[in-house]
């Protein structure tokens, strides 16, 4: 009886760490499946980022278009209607304030 209890023992002892083999195999799964969600969460993200900054590309390049357009050498008449805007808008505050000035000092 003695080796009959010697080979249950063995025995319950190999099922005891085979359970603890199949414990942590589950574990590996489960941080093997986090980690590769995670990855698929990071790769996302940085398409969006990447379609992000193509896009601000695109947008920096048009503006940069319009810009030479504007102020390129094809765009000098433009350019001078845009210089005598702005002196006109700024001798126009200029005498609104002044107006404003002298009308305060009636007052």
């Amino acid at each position: 009886m003695s080796a009959s209890n010697a080979a249950q023992t063995y025995e319950s002892q190999n099922d005891q760490q085979l359970e603890d083999l199949h414990s942590k195999i589950r574990n590996l799964r489960g941080v093997t499946t986090d980690i590769y969600d995670d990855v698929e969460r990071q790769n996302t993200m940085l398409d969006d980022t990447g379609n992000v900054f193509n896009s601000f590309g695109t947008s920096l390049a048009q503006s940069s278009r319009r810009a030479l357009d504007a102020f390129g050498p094809g765009g000098s008449l433009r350019r001078f209607r845009l210089l005598a805007m702005v002196s006109a808008g700024l001798v126009g505050l200029w005498i609104l304030w002044h107006l404003f000035s002298w009308i305060r000092a009636w007052f």
